[in-house]
């Protein structure tokens, strides 16, 4: 990553943003009915938010939870909440079987590939040339078609909106928005059961990042309401495309290398998510895969099977917790389990 300006340089040396008003930006709420659609679909259940009281010790918080995506919808990923209900909104005008496309590091693509399977469809996933192979396969075993492409992430994104069929992607630009908002509002039956699940609302909740979908639907739920949770950001430091974006105050694309954060790796943040990005979030920082690592060997010690993607936002949490003050409840959301990414492969976060 290389930036001109001095304040660029000097944050790209610390590799994380702070932002005090975040939490004074308020936006429109998400639409209602989401939650009951994912509660009919066959082996919906909430997953665990598990308390881990040691790492609330190491980390100065009251209380510390991970929400677990490490099984959801029978996929190792959160990515089967929006895939499922776009899939859903974009089959309702149809009414002829239709081929799905979509580009993936992993975890969105089998998402939409099992929904399409699921809905008596096509799929047809392309995805970058360094998705592990047991990711390409878990994709293959949903009946769907993959192309592999000899690019990055963007580049697969182009090929499959160049690509016969209903594109389901959820980066979103101009002209291409409806369909990335409808994965953003599937994503928020997450942060729902999070409500449910906890007494009062977290003080800070932290969020994996890759084309900012993800965190779009998380800055939804919060600033959409009188709020004091602060959200956090992570991105892997070889793929930091909103950390980039948020200093710069503007979209930026930064080019990037191989990490063990696969899902992540992604260049572009998403141009519908940017202005949740650019208001709403409290902080954001970028990580090394040594950190990662660590943080995925700590989560597994204490029976939490995060993969990278997921434990990044431990890592996250260490890297900038001196800059945070005081912590009451902590939530981690961990978006992948540690089948979804054997090491450099498949993970994936919007």
């Amino acid at each position: 990553m290389r930036w001109t300006d001095d304040r660029c340089h000097r944050t790209l040396v610390l590799m994380k943003f702070m932002r005090p008003d975040a939490r004074a930006w308020r936006c429109p709420p998400a639409p209602t009915g989401v939650r009951d659609f994912h509660a009919r679909l066959p082996g919906y259940a909430p997953t665990p938010l598990t308390e881990l009281p040691a790492l609330a010790t190491e980390l100065r918080a009251g209380r510390l939870f991970v929400k677990d995506e490490s099984s959801r919808l029978g996929l190792p990923a959160f990515k089967a909440l929006g895939a499922s209900w776009a899939v859903h909104r974009v089959l309702a005008d149809q009414t002829e079987q239709v081929t799905l496309t979509t580009a993936t590091d992993g975890n969105h693509g089998r998402a939409v590939a099992r929904m399409a399977r699921l809905f008596h469809q096509r799929a047809h996933i392309f995805v970058p040339h360094n998705v592990h192979p047991h990711a390409i396969e878990a994709i293959k075993a949903e009946q769907a078609e993959v192309t592999v492409v000899r690019g990055t992430y963007d580049d697969a994104v182009r090929m499959a909106a160049e690509a016969d069929g209903i594109l389901v992607q959820d980066m979103g630009w101009p002209g291409y928005e409806q369909i990335p908002a409808w994965i953003v509002e599937g994503y928020g039956t997450l942060c729902a059961e999070i409500d449910e699940q906890l007494p009062d609302e977290p003080d800070l909740v932290v969020i994996p990042v890759g084309v900012g979908s993800f965190a779009q639907a998380v800055i939804t739920h919060y600033r959409s309401r009188d709020s004091r949770t602060r959200l956090l950001a992570v991105e892997p430091d070889q793929a930091a495309c909103v950390l980039a974006s948020l200093i710069a105050g503007e979209l930026r694309t930064v080019p990037t290398s191989d990490t063990i954060m696969a899902g992540l790796n992604c260049g572009t943040p998403s141009a519908t998510a940017w202005p949740f990005l650019h208001n709403g979030l409290d902080a954001a920082v970028a990580i090394s895969d040594a950190e990662c690592a660590l943080a995925v060997r700590d989560l597994h010690a204490l029976n939490v099977h995060s993969g990278p993607c997921g434990a990044a936002s431990l890592a996250g949490l260490r890297a900038v917790r001196d800059d945070l003050g005081d912590l009451g409840t902590v939530v981690l959301i961990s978006t992948e389990g540690s089948a979804a990414n054997p090491w450099g492969g498949s993970g994936e976060s919007a």
